[in-house]
């Protein structure tokens, strides 16, 4: 007893540690402060009472970078720097569901303060391989074209990718408000300030409410604080997946996140390097995607992560590394949007990785089918577009031409699914005659 007692005074901080700002560099606070490490959140404090917390995110020339939470309106050069010798955590509790938090998970809705529970650091490192569980069960979403033709399973990760105006909020909407899960995360990542409300009051009904928490980062708060809060919306959800639950995690946007780590590698000076991007961008991605998945003996955080393409056609550095590292991949086209086809899904360049595991023999078939006949009206529109076909000239095309219209009928969805999944098979196996 004695021996651990002994242990604790030594190891204690029983000393403040100080340093002092120098400097202002753009974003960045340029302090000696000794003994600082990586990771570790310091607290800046003026003679006139004002404070702001700040993380160290790296070392120049003898001195301590750090990037702050908040405005530096108010600081000067030779403010205290108060070191905590701590990283950054968050509270964790079931009193977050139905609130809206920030970066730091506080509160920013009416509502009164969250009840704390325990902690959890935010960067706390992806599950080992070996304890991880298979992917061996579907996931439900409500939407009648995902639930089909790209069937998820838990622990999954997808990637939802399209340009700007193409639907990819929608389409993560309508996932959030049908998905069959215990818990569903939100988190805003850079978004624009009225969308959250619209988010909350359009999208999610009070009863989902009550199993949702939001995380949002506006695209006006500092880049520090937009790339915590993409971390606490994954502690949040490993939280609740420890205690057994199937979480749903739905971010909005992994480009925007992408863009604020690129303004904190700038900061404390990275090189730009593939299009702008800092090299740190490409190692945060996957440190972050990584830790969704099944945990062997506990639950599950399924994972869906929308990406800006800004030109279709054209490599994207970010979507690139995302198709990578994620388990499929939906992708929204502009112009069946511009033909009124909503989810605007590309079902000819979209994949599951593992639908092939979750779908029955049967409905791999149906996919398959449906994928060929699509292939072939998109084919024969080209051709009689140009006057180049009549009807009689190939079995498939005539097949495609009557048949998959109705298919696109099927999957057309504006709100909640009108019928589930086992009830689009059966619907799409009568389309094609199979039933």
């Amino acid at each position: 007893m004695l021996e651990e007692l002994n242990l604790r005074i030594q190891s204690a901080n029983l000393l403040e540690s100080y340093g002092k700002v120098e400097e202002f560099v753009g974003l960045s606070v340029k302090a000696k402060v000794r003994d600082a490490f990586y990771g570790e959140v310091c607290t800046i404090s003026s003679s006139r009472g004002h404070s702001l917390d700040a993380e160290v995110k790296g070392f120049r020339d003898g001195k301590v970078v750090l990037l702050p939470y908040g405005d530096l309106t108010g600081l000067t050069p030779g403010c205290f720097v108060r070191r905590t010798h701590s990283v950054l955590q968050v509270p964790v509790s079931d009193a977050m569901l139905g609130r809206v938090l920030d970066g730091m998970a506080r509160p920013i809705d009416s509502g009164q303060p969250v009840s704390k529970g325990s902690s959890r650091p935010l960067r706390a490192g992806s599950l080992s391989p070996m304890d991880r569980g298979r992917i061996n069960t579907v996931l439900e979403t409500g939407v009648k074209a995902v639930d089909s033709m790209l069937t998820i399973g838990e622990g999954q990760r997808i990637g939802v990718f399209a340009g700007a105006g193409v639907g990819k909020s929608s389409l993560l909407g309508m996932l959030t408000s049908g998905v069959d899960a215990d818990i569903t995360v939100i988190a805003l990542i850079g978004e624009r300030g009225r969308e959250v409300k619209d988010f909350l009051e359009e999208v999610i009904t009070p009863e989902q409410r009550q199993r949702t928490v939001i995380i949002a980062a506006t695209a006006d708060e500092p880049a520090v604080m937009r790339v915590n809060a993409a971390f606490t919306a994954m502690a949040i959800c490993e939280f609740f997946r420890d205690q057994g639950k199937r979480v749903f995690l739905a971010m909005d946007s992994l480009t925007r996140l992408a863009m604020a780590q690129r303004e904190v590698g700038l900061a404390v000076g990275e090189p730009p390097t593939a299009r702008g991007y800092t090299p740190s961008v490409f190692a945060l991605l996957p440190e972050l995607v990584e830790r969704a998945g099944k945990k062997e003996g506990a639950g599950s955080i399924t994972g869906v992560y929308t990406l800006l393409v800004e030109n279709e056609e054209a490599e994207d550095p970010v979507a690139e590394c995302a198709r990578a590292i994620l388990d499929g991949h939906i992708v929204l086209n502009r112009s069946i949007a511009n033909e009124g086809r909503y989810p605007a899904i590309d079902y000819l360049s979209s994949i599951s990785r593992l639908a092939g595991k979750l779908q029955s023999p049967r409905e791999q078939q149906l996919c398959r089918k449906s994928r060929s006949l699509i292939k072939a009206y998109i084919e024969g529109k080209e051709l009689i577009g140009l006057g180049a076909y009549q009807e009689g000239q190939n079995a498939e095309v005539d097949q495609a031409l009557d048949q998959v219209p109705k298919l696109y009928a099927l999957f057309r969805q504006d709100g909640s699914a009108d019928m589930d999944r086992a009830g689009v098979y059966l619907q799409m196996a009568k389309i094609m005659g199979e039933a």
